[in-house]
């Protein structure tokens, strides 16, 4: 379980400095925004900043999902349940874990939703 942690580990590291890095683009858009006109509807650049500032937005609340995603299998290894699908109680394949580590179903239990 050393190596899930520490793979766990690297993949949560990971996502905070994504998560860093989008913050910053979303501030970065949201300071722009101020510098221009106000009437996103009217202003031919109010669209694209608009449609940046909702992008990076989307994309900051992916990162945060995978984040908890992440410490839940963290998680799941304190407590000794991690590989196993938490819907049939099956272990879930090493393939499907070394894609997504932080998988709590097994591909059928994923597959039927």
């Amino acid at each position: 379980m050393d190596d899930v942690r520490r793979r766990l580990g690297e993949e949560r590291s990971t996502t905070l400095a994504r998560l860093a890095s989008l913050t910053a683009d979303h501030d970065a858009v949201v300071a722009a925004s101020l510098d221009t006109n106000a009437d996103d509807e009217h202003d031919p650049e109010g669209a694209t900043i608009a449609f940046e500032r909702s992008q990076i937005g989307s994309l900051v609340r992916q990162v945060r999902r995978h984040l908890t995603e992440v410490d839940a299998a963290l998680a799941r290894v304190d407590a000794g349940t991690y590989g196993g699908c938490e819907r049939c109680g099956v272990p879930i394949g090493a393939p499907r874990l070394e894609a997504l580590p932080a998988a709590r179903l097994c591909i059928r239990c994923a597959a039927a939703g």
